[in-house]
């Protein structure tokens, strides 16, 4: 009998996400590699635009400034991420662009909405290539912090085939006590990738930026 396929989650996953992989006969371990968690902030400023990056931005924002909702949820609304969108939606958003990658949504912005004005919801390991882009392109923005991205490394002593990555924080919390030997690696997004080019050349990048795509990815290799 063939030996059975070990894969490590640098996220608990979601039990019906972590079934895929149990159906496909492999064992999982998984560990929180990073916690969010809400900071307070003050809406002061608020530009005509919205741009979130991430779900943990909306949930912040939402728990946070109910009072302020009502008039937030005038606003149109860029971002992240298909589920970014729907948690907009669910909260009664109005999101009228949203992409993949953050690099894409810069373009979106520079390209069509340059005379426009925008408020960046963020967290503070946030990249750069949003504010980057949208400063060179001389596009009026400012930004809130509304959460917080806390590393937190552990050692896994357990042998495994493959390594789901689903942040480049979470690559940089697993390398402080880890190493990557001949392990593939699957990566939610390039962004993720990049972070690990320089450990290992076992990088498989999903097809579109979501856990479940990263999954699928993990199966096909080892199927």
């Amino acid at each position: 009998m063939q030996n059975q396929i070990r894969i490590l989650s640098t996220k608990k996953l979601l039990s019906n996400q972590k079934q895929f992989l149990l159906n496909a006969n492999f064992s999982v371990v998984e560990a929180d590699f990073i916690k969010t968690e809400n900071k307070p902030f003050e809406l002061k400023a608020i530009n005509h635009n919205l741009i979130f990056t991430s779900q943990n931005a909306v949930h912040s924002l939402v728990e946070n400034a109910e009072e302020l909702l009502p008039k937030l949820q005038e606003k149109n609304v860029f971002c992240v991420g298909l589920k970014t969108k729907a948690l907009l939606e669910e909260n009664g958003f109005n999101v009228i662009a949203y992409t993949g990658y953050a690099a894409d949504l810069a373009e979106i912005i520079a390209l069509i909405y340059s005379k426009e004005s925008f408020t960046f919801f963020s967290g503070n390991l946030r990249r750069d290539t949003l504010p980057n882009y949208l400063k060179e392109a001389n596009i009026k923005f400012n930004e809130i912090e509304v959460y917080e991205t806390h590393l937190t490394p552990q050692k896994i002593n357990t042998p495994v085939d493959g390594i789901l990555f689903f942040s480049p924080s979470a690559v940089e919390s697993y390398l402080k006590d880890n190493k990557i030997k001949k392990e593939t690696c699957f990566c939610i997004g390039n962004t993720t990738a990049e972070a690990l080019e320089k450990t290992t050349k076992n990088i498989i990048v999903a097809n579109q930026p979501t856990v479940e795509n990263t999954i699928i990815q993990c199966i096909n290799k080892f199927k």
